[in-house]
């Protein structure tokens, strides 16, 4: 602490790391930001990331406004990007096309990129809903009204993703109804890599099966214990292959690595029925239809 009548500089120096990659993150940054008000300010900052600067990352000295508004626009735009592409994935639902390809075509355009372009049940975890909800109430209070409509639309989309799947889900079932139905959800984390389950999109989905009358049986290779917690009323299982035993459907909720190394035709007898839906369209669905699975995703044509 300062003695007291020294001047103490304020600096403003906003982190962007990711969940289940802050080590690799802080240590080396893909760009440092911070909003000086003096000289001396950005000569401190400049020394406690010396080692960092020094190896190349580029660091953005700013007054502090902008580099408030520089780490929520990032996240932000990260969510727009999202509900971008899950708009996209609805009318490719509506009109037979296929997202992954759209994603892939859309990728090479280097004004675009497919980074974080991912169809699915939306975004979740900690910061992103609130960094997205925090940037539209500034909107909001700064007066920049398309701004905020823009943003806002975007939290609909995101906020519109489990309907849709339930949507899915139900037509996958064909004349089997839900209610009473045994559902295995793969995923219980809002990403593949942690164990967080804060407003995660996976366990709204099992929550939106279970108020249709489904029996919900829940696997995640590192979240079943923090989501125990959380939603105590399903059941849970740190077994893949017994997951599947007595299922009439499996829907795949979050992105695991394990879900999509998963052998189908070592799987395709553990369930009642070999009925796959994939809400984050992340499987090869050739393989699994070869071992005698049916599967459906998201914004792809049913096959």
């Amino acid at each position: 602490m300062a003695p007291a009548g020294d001047r103490v500089d304020v600096v403003w120096n906003p982190e962007f790391l990711r969940e289940g990659h802050a080590v690799q993150d802080t240590l080396r940054p893909d760009r440092l930001i911070a909003g000086v008000t003096t000289a001396a300010g950005e000569k401190a900052i400049r020394a406690v990331y010396a080692g960092i600067i020094d190896a190349g990352v580029p660091i953005f000295v700013t007054d502090p406004q902008t580099a408030e508004l520089a780490k929520g626009a990032a996240n932000t735009f990260l969510g727009l990007k999202i509900s971008y592409i899950n708009a996209v994935a609805d009318m490719c639902e509506a009109a037979g096309g296929d997202v992954s390809q759209i994603v892939e075509i859309l990728g090479v355009d280097l004004r675009i990129g497919s980074g974080g372009m991912m169809p699915g049940i939306g975004y979740g975890g900690g910061c992103l809903p609130k960094d997205v909800r925090a940037f539209t109430a500034s909107a909001r209070q700064l007066g920049a009204d398309h701004a905020e409509n823009l943003l806002r639309a975007a939290e609909k989309i995101n906020e519109n993703r489990v309907s849709v799947a339930l949507t899915l889900i139900k037509r996958a079932l064909r004349d089997h109804p839900l209610e009473s139905a045994r559902v295995t959800v793969w995923g219980a984390a809002f990403k593949p890599g942690t164990n967080d389950v804060r407003e995660s999109p996976a366990l709204a989905l099992a929550q939106a099966l279970q108020q249709a009358g489904a029996i919900v049986t829940i696997h995640d290779p590192q979240a079943v214990a923090t989501a125990m917690i959380r939603n105590p009323e399903f059941d849970y299982t740190n077994d893949l292959p017994s997951s599947l035993d007595g299922a009439d459907l499996v829907v795949l909720a979050t992105e695991w690595p394990e879900y999509q190394q998963a052998n189908p035709q070592a799987l395709v007898d553990r369930p009642a029925n070999p009925l796959l839906v994939d809400c984050r369209t992340t499987l090869d669905p050739e393989p699994w239809r070869a071992a005698g699975w049916t599967i459906h995703q998201l914004g792809r044509p049913r096959k």
